[in-house]
């Protein structure tokens, strides 16, 4: 991924700071609407109380008439899927934006996710998958440790996947997006493309949009992929000739790899590296103002105050100062390449990417530990 490449989404990721670096994991951004994704959290499962279905909307059923024709698909088919689609007024609620209570917290957000549950489950998973891991990482250039911090984020491995139809979920959010949020007609337009993927994914596969549950935003399978993304980077992994990101570990694992190869993964880059400042020189407020976008070059990055040491020295691509709040106390500073704003796409937020990318580490650590042990 060039710095040309980069440069367009740069309005759009200063907009979306103080939202996104706050929130806990999307979906795989595609919910970022610069492509993000909600994780299937504990909300994700509660049963839901269904709503009355949309075949009485005039505007879902027009929806329905301009998605068969736009895509040429059969309008029969179309009106029946969407009219048999049912308001989830629990869907609505979840999208509004959680009230700021209190400071963001680093500490606070890692601890739910780095824990010794999901590091155990993230072993098995590894040991289970190995040679499928082993595969993507040459195939696609993603180390396996991203992919598992993804995948460990996102459901802990498929433990959790979500309950809600996702028919469901995508037109209330569709049709009865809530009025009061800020973003309210962006966030229209994108669930109402997500739906018409949906759809029209499901026509060409011949399968059915009634089944398949996940995240109250519309995300599907252990890595929680909105179906844009699911349209444009699945993978059939293991053969079958389908795509099934719930079942398969093995498409779950190769659809997060080439996504993240599709968004420019750099092989053999790091993520992050450690940074210090010179205080005499900090010019703070510069490094901060392009947010997570890599921007600086060593030369400039080091001219505004900020200190790297050992291979960070010889770094070639652009940096940027990713700041990390932790509530009352002194905020981490990581200095930021490509390849750590490559996982923001999968999720928007500074917090999430380094959550992966620690997850990743300490699974990664585990399994090396034991397979020392068992020599």
């Amino acid at each position: 991924m060039t710095l040309l490449k980069l440069l367009l989404p740069l309005a759009l990721a200063l907009a979306g700071r103080a939202e996104a670096q706050a929130a806990p994991p999307a979906t795989d951004t595609s919910i970022q609407v610069a492509q993000a994704k909600p994780a299937a959290r504990t909300r994700n499962r509660a049963p839901q109380r269904n709503g009355p279905p949309y075949a009485a909307r005039e505007d879902a059923m027009q929806f329905a008439d301009d998605l068969a024709a736009r895509r040429d698909l059969d309008p029969a088919w179309v009106r029946g899927m969407v009219g048999q689609a049912q308001n989830l007024s629990v869907v609505s609620r979840l999208m509004q934006p959680a009230p700021a209570t209190q400071p963001k917290s680093w500490a606070v957000y890692r601890s739910r996710f780095i824990d010794p549950v999901r590091i155990a489950a993230g072993l098995r998973f590894w040991q289970d998958n190995l040679q499928t891991l082993q595969r993507a990482e040459q195939e696609f250039g993603v180390p396996a440790e991203i992919i598992v911090g993804i995948i460990g984020v996102e459901t802990i491995y498929g433990q959790q996947l979500g309950d809600f139809r996702i028919l469901d979920a995508l037109a209330t959010l569709s049709f009865d997006f809530p009025d009061s949020h800020p973003r309210a007609a962006e966030r229209t337009r994108y669930f109402r493309g997500e739906l018409e993927q949906f759809l029209a994914w499901h026509h060409a596969n011949r399968t059915s949009p009634l089944r398949p549950r996940g995240s109250y935003a519309g995300a599907w399978g252990m890595p929680q992929f909105m179906p844009t993304s699911l349209a444009r980077w699945g993978v059939d992994y293991d053969g079958d000739k389908v795509i099934d990101l719930a079942r398969s570990t093995d498409d779950a694992i190769g659809s997060v790899a080439n996504y993240f190869k599709g968004y420019g993964w750099n092989t053999g880059m790091p993520t992050h590296y450690a940074v210090d400042f010179d205080r005499e020189k900090l010019d703070l407020d510069a490094l901060l103002a392009p947010d997570i976008l890599p921007t600086f070059s060593v030369a400039s990055f080091q001219a505004k105050g900020a200190v790297l040491q050992g291979p960070a020295l010889e770094h070639k691509g652009p940096l940027a100062l990713i700041e990390l709040q932790n509530g009352g106390d002194p905020p981490t500073y990581v200095a930021g390449t490509e390849n750590f704003y490559v996982i923001t796409r999968y999720n928007w937020s500074s917090y999430y990417a380094m959550a992966v990318i620690e997850l990743g580490r300490e699974v990664r650590e585990a399994f090396v530990g034991q397979t020392a042990s068992n020599r």
